[in-house]
């Protein structure tokens, strides 16, 4: 089987006061390496083969107690960056409701509109899904870390999941440093299963009745 690993990155400063990071190049704090190395010491029991992040700096240093202990290099992509805020980027909820009230409300509800004049949730997930599906092509039956953000995350595993655009919204806000695994056999349609979802320990057998 193929399994991808989508984990987001830990807590920064600007997840503690609230703030939209979007691009934004923000660093993990103290809680958010702690909470990297407590995901690596999970995630290395699944024997990554690969470990890819968005080049922003609280993925690459969420990735990097992954990448020790597995002995591999990161393979850093900017196509895994978070999502493109615009104007929203370093504002808290409050102050976005203030000045963009219509355009949240918006965004809040599913349409695909451009947050703070940004890139659309469309646009996230065809670069996210591009580069995910392009390392999966030639990793085939191995596992991938993506090490990520959420609103990539959640875009990028929709689309993959070939779920209604309208309907991405159904999947939870991930946690710093959980994860979630989705995981192919061959070649059927869909091509993924959703095996894991906001995940913080490793998956157990399934003994399911459809089996």
């Amino acid at each position: 089987m193929t399994r991808l690993v989508w984990l987001r990155h830990g807590r920064t400063p600007w997840n503690q006061e609230g703030r939209f990071q979007g691009q934004t190049d923000i660093a993990l704090d103290e809680v958010g390496h702690a909470q990297a190395e407590r995901a690596a010491s999970y995630l290395i029991h699944l024997e990554p083969s690969l470990i890819i992040s968005s080049d922003l700096a609280r993925a690459v240093q969420t990735a990097e107690p992954l990448a020790t202990l597995a002995g591999i290099s990161i393979t850093h992509d900017e196509r895994l960056r978070e999502t493109d805020a615009g104007a929203w980027q370093g504002l808290t909820h409050d102050e976005i409701r203030e000045r963009f009230g219509d355009n949240l409300d918006q965004w809040s509800a599913g349409i695909d509109v451009r947050p703070g004049g940004g890139e659309t949730r469309r646009e996230v997930a065809d670069r996210v899904s591009s580069c995910v599906n392009e390392y999966a092509r030639t990793h085939d039956g191995q596992t991938i870390v993506i090490v990520t953000h959420g609103g990539s995350a959640r875009a990028g595993i929709g689309h993959m999941l070939e779920l209604p655009e309208d309907s991405w919204l159904a999947l939870g806000v991930l946690a710093n440093c959980s994860w979630s695994i989705l995981g192919r056999s061959g070649h059927v349609s869909p091509p993924w299963r959703l095996l894991e979802y906001n995940a913080g320990s490793l998956p157990a057998p399934v003994l399911g009745d459809d089996r």
